[in-house]
């Protein structure tokens, strides 16, 4: 069970969404100190393309910068995430994730790491049939398996459906829905591209879990709407 369950999204929106997780094992399972076996997880996660890559006490791989003027927030500052930041900059052993945008990458990943045996917890995150499939692909039996309930009173076809896409994927809600219903019209009056407001998105996600691919799709998706 993880704060990603609460992605907003029906089981096909998540076709380009996967999370890998890694946790320091309890019960004797990692000896000594994990951090290096947890490093070593996201410098194999760079072998297999991924999206995101971050610690749950530093942040992803697209993070803030400082800047002294409002608009240099959007208009200026670098899209392009740092995923060597993100390794080099590894703080206390936590929760480590990286995050796949193709199913290929993402089982690929999962075989490699049960090949690796680091002692590490490793959780998978997206669709059931997609966690599944990473199993599969590795030749293993998941232990267990945690749904999400969804929202309540909340159709798939509302006006808000793509800000709540958006908003969701920071499972600590550190991206206000305000904010992602800004990027979207910003994006729909040509004023900031999608590369742009996703890399907005993304800076504010404090555990680097943000899936910028599904989010420059939603956003997409959004501008052809008329709310």
């Amino acid at each position: 069970m993880t704060n990603t369950l609460h992605r907003y999204g029906t089981a096909e929106s998540f076709k380009d969404d996967y999370v890998i997780f890694a946790l320091p094992a309890k019960g004797g399972a990692q000896k000594g100190d994990p951090k290096p076996a947890l490093k070593r997880f996201l410098e194999i996660a760079l072998e297999y393309n991924p999206v995101n890559i971050g610690d749950a006490m530093n942040g992803g791989a697209t993070r803030p910068t400082e800047h002294t003027h409002a608009l240099e927030h959007f208009a200026k500052r670098p899209t392009k995430p740092d995923f060597q930041q993100v390794i080099d900059g590894a703080g206390d052993p936590t929760t480590f994730s990286a995050v796949f945008a193709t199913r290929e990458d993402a089982e690929a990943f999962v075989t490699r790491i049960v090949a690796e045996d680091l002692g590490l917890s490793i959780n998978i995150s997206s669709s059931i049939a997609n966690a599944l499939g990473c199993c599969k692909a590795a030749g293993i039996t998941r232990h267990s398996v945690g749904y999400s309930l969804g929202f309540e009173g909340i159709q798939d076809n509302v006006p808000n459906r793509h800000v709540l896409s958006l908003s969701t994927m920071c499972g600590h809600g550190m991206i206000s829905q305000s904010l992602a219903k800004k990027m979207i019209d910003m994006v729909k009056e040509n004023r900031l591209s999608p590369d742009k407001a996703t890399a907005s998105l993304s800076r504010f996600c404090s555990c680097g879990i943000f899936n910028p691919v599904r989010a420059k799709r939603i956003i997409e998706e959004a501008r052809g709407k008329i709310f």
